[in-house]
């Protein structure tokens, strides 16, 4: 039995947990605990996400996606000091609700409804983090993540093309489908 549960714990470890350096690790948890059973659909995104799923990065901050709503209770949940208020954005190539918070001397930011500019100009509709994400095991917890083909194909889409073809490569290697 108790082999058993070494195997499930080794099993829970992700191979890319290890990339994720310990403010991230601290901050993760505080934002996993401050938004446990909100009604919400979020996940991780950047760099934080693709470390906790394998990928050889080595993150600056951590990233939340979110509905436009969802973007406003992040902010006022998370246990921080606000550093730009969740707002309304648009760039040329982006537009979403967004704003950055410090958690422990970390940066995280969040993004709401987040929508891309199609090559006609148009926008198209606001991600649908909810029917998108996955759960990755990450030290006893299911931490909602973008998949690695979404965010590959993502970046393409903003022209993006080293952090695409540094996807690419990844899923590439373990014969995951871009």
């Amino acid at each position: 039995m108790s082999e058993n549960r070494d195997n499930a714990k080794e099993s829970e470890k992700v191979a890319g947990s290890e990339l994720l350096p310990p403010l991230h690790q601290q901050v993760l948890e505080l934002i996993l605990k401050a938004l446990a059973g909100v009604d919400i659909p979020w996940a991780l995104t950047g760099s934080t996400a693709f470390a906790i799923q394998g990928v050889p990065v080595t993150p600056e901050d951590i990233d939340i996606q979110t509905s436009p709503d969802g973007a406003y209770v992040v902010e006022r949940l998370l246990p921080g000091e606000p550093l730009q208020p969740v707002a309304e954005r648009v760039s040329e190539r982006i537009r979403s609700h967004f704003g950055a918070v410090l958690v422990r001397e970390l940066r995280v930011e969040i993004m709401g409804g987040i929508q891309k500019r199609l090559p006609g100009g148009e926008w198209e509709p606001p991600v649908d983090v909810g029917a998108l994400r996955v759960s990755v095991p990450w030290h006893g917890y299911q931490v909602p993540v973008l998949p690695l083909e979404y965010e590959y194909n993502a970046y393409l889409r903003l022209g993006r093309s080293d952090r695409a073809r540094l996807l690419k490569e990844f899923m590439d290697s373990f014969g995951r489908r871009s």
